[in-house]
């Protein structure tokens, strides 16, 4: 892996704008990671199995309030990091500090500045995109993965219309309310609180470069700078044999369908109780995030594998 990139200029959004979250009374915990603060949360007990939620594209941690309670209360250490230029993490102000690579190299190292193992990986959007290639970089930090909405394309996939219609929105779009934009991902909506909640870290346009830039990341051809990369990462999952679950939503235009080849190709997903998860957008964690925080937690008990899962009954799901 390369270095970390070095960034002279960065926004921090000021940390008023993240005052009466609604559900999220969480303490921020920061890393410094190549000269820029990453934010995270942690919650549970320090010595627990780790869940580490990553979230995608344009959200941020605030995404998890309805998971982190429940997989606290079932005796795990969470913890949700912001990505960098999301949330309450460092935002470089110039596009060219930002690349699919550099996001990789930017979590990766601040997943080893806390010395974070035995971890279960959540995953979804550009959550995935990262998080998996942060488990091809260290999988022996990694006991189990959940994958839900999201994946890891190489650029040789047919790319869905959806996901078309978007990246040219965040592209050419002179208007760019992510608040809404994350409610359109949700089948129930969100209230006028919650969409403010995803617009807090962007005070202006100037704190949104990432969010405009990642749909231009997604890797769509196989000339793109990541697909050797994806394709190595692929190779490793095609022999990985650790716990591998995968809750995709049913009401998700941009990754329906996308959990086929996962469950054919790892080994580590045969036998595994997948499932789909009903009236549910692409943010699934909005629309059933409970229902999502318990099915990890089944998935965990019933796949104790070397960081010993905490003993209980096994919860149920509605999923």
């Amino acid at each position: 892996m390369q270095k970390l990139p070095v960034v002279t200029q960065a926004l921090r959004t000021p940390e008023a704008r993240f005052a009466d979250l609604p559900d999220f009374a969480y303490t921020p915990h920061y890393t410094e990671i190549g000269g820029l603060r990453v934010a995270h949360i942690d919650e549970g007990p320090r010595d627990a199995p780790i869940v580490l939620l990553m979230h995608g594209e344009p959200t941020w941690s605030f995404l998890y309030r309805k998971m982190i309670p429940v997989l606290v209360g079932a005796g795990y250490r969470v913890l949700a990091p912001d990505l960098v230029g999301f949330g309450r993490s460092d935002k470089p102000a110039k596009k060219s500090d930002y690349s699919y690579l550099n996001h990789v190299l930017w979590m990766k190292e601040w997943m080893q500045a806390n010395d974070l193992r035995g971890i279960t990986l959540f995953c979804q959007d550009w959550g995935s995109l990262v998080g998996l290639r942060m488990v091809a970089e260290a999988p022996d930090r990694f006991d189990r993965i959940v994958l839900a909405n999201g994946g890891l394309p190489t650029g040789s996939e047919e790319v869905p219309h959806a996901f078309k219609i978007w990246r040219a929105f965040a592209r050419f779009s002179p208007w760019f309310p992510i608040g809404r934009i994350v409610k359109t991902g949700c089948v129930g909506g969100l209230s006028p609180q919650e969409v403010a909640a995803y617009d807090a870290p962007f005070p202006s346009g100037r704190y949104a470069v990432a969010a405009r830039t990642f749909p231009g990341f997604v890797p769509t051809s196989p000339k793109d700078p990541e697909h050797q990369n994806n394709q190595r990462a692929w190779e490793l999952f095609k022999r990985w044999d650790k716990p591998f679950l995968t809750l995709f939503s049913n009401r998700d235009p941009v990754t329906r369908g996308g959990y086929k080849a996962w469950q054919k190709l790892v080994p580590g997903a045969q036998g595994q109780p997948h499932a789909i998860t009903r009236n549910a957008g692409h943010f699934l964690q909005e629309d059933k995030g409970a229902e999502v925080a318990l099915a990890i937690v089944a998935f965990m008990r019933g796949s104790p594998g070397p960081h010993q899962a905490p003993a209980g009954e096994s919860a149920g799901s509605s999923l």
